[in-house]
C-alpha cells in the first residue's frame, strides 16, 4: 500500500498567493472505508486579505470561522445549495486567506468516486471544485479538518516526485479566477495545462513559469492576449 507523508503546517503559513502554485502536484487524499481516494492537485485559486472575493473579507462569521484559525486546515463551504468547495487555510490565526482546490487528477479510488459521481469520462469526476468534492465525499462535515494529519478523513500529502510531475504537465500557468463578479481581473488562478483534469483553459494573458536548472534565476514568459 502507498505510504503518504502530509505537507507540514508551516507549508501553509505564507500567503495563499504563494501556497496556491506550490500545492500543484501534491496529493489531495480522502480516507474512505474502501481505502484512500484522490490524486495530485492540478488547479488552484488563491483568496487573499483585502480581496473582495475572499470569504474572509466581511470578518469572522459562523460560516467562515475556520479561515481565521490555524493554517493547514480545510475550509469547506456550500455553493448553489448543492455543491461543496474545499479550501486549504493559509496564514497565521486571525488572518483569513485560503487556497481553493479546483481540480485533482484521479489516481486512487476511482471506483469509489464513480459510485458517488457516475460519469463517462474519468476526467469529469474531478475537473472542477464542486465535482471533486462530490466524487470524494467532501462536505461541510469536513469543515475544519486537519490537512496535516494522515489520520484525518482528508489531508494533503507530499508528492516526492512533484518536480517531475510539474515538468511533465507544466509549465505552471497563472490567470484570472473563474466565475467571479468581484476582483475578477486578479491573476490568482494556477494550473498545469498538460493535465486533462484542468477545469477550464482560457484564451487570456497568462504568466507561464518554466522550471530552470538550479542555480539560475527563474525567468518568466508572458504570452500576449489573443484577439
Amino acid at each position: 500500500m502507498r505510504s503518504f507523508k502530509p505537507l507540514p503546517r508551516r507549508f501553509y503559513e505564507p500567503s495563499a498567493k504563494v501556497v496556491a502554485p506550490t500545492l500543484l502536484g501534491h496529493w489531495l487524499i480522502r480516507n474512505t472505508p474502501n481505502g484512500p481516494c484522490g490524486g495530485p492537485i492540478v488547479e488552484t485559486e488563491a483568496y487573499l486579505v483585502g480581496d473582495p472575493a475572499c470569504h474572509g473579507a466581511p470578518g469572522p462569521t459562523a460560516r467562515n470561522r475556520v479561515m481565521f484559525g490555524a493554517p493547514g486546515h480545510g475550509y469547506v463551504y456550500l455553493i448553489y445549495g448543492f455543491y461543496f468547495c474545499m479550501n486549504a487555510v493559509c496564514r497565521p490565526p486571525g488572518v483569513a486567506e485560503a487556497v481553493l482546490i479546483r481540480a485533482v487528477e484521479v489516481a486512487l479510488g476511482e471506483e469509489f468516486m464513480r459510485e458517488r459521481r457516475p460519469v463517462d469520462a474519468t476526467r469529469d469526476l474531478t475537473n472542477g471544485p464542486g465535482k471533486l468534492c462530490l466524487a470524494m465525499d467532501i462536505d461541510r462535515g469536513l469543515d475544519g479538518v486537519d490537512l496535516c494529519d494522515t489520520a484525518s478523513p482528508l489531508f494533503i500529502a507530499r508528492n516526492p516526485a512533484v518536480v517531475e510531475f510539474r515538468r511533465e504537465r507544466g509549465p505552471v500557468v497563472t490567470g484570472k479566477r473563474i466565475g467571479l463578479t468581484k476582483a475578477a481581473d486578479l491573476a490568482l488562478r494556477f494550473y498545469l495545462p498538460g493535465s486533462l483534469f484542468v477545469s477550464q483553459r482560457r484564451a487570456e494573458r497568462a504568466e507561464i513559469r518554466r522550471p530552470k536548472p538550479e542555480g539560475r534565476k527563474k525567468a518568466e514568459i508572458r504570452n500576449p492576449k489573443r484577439a
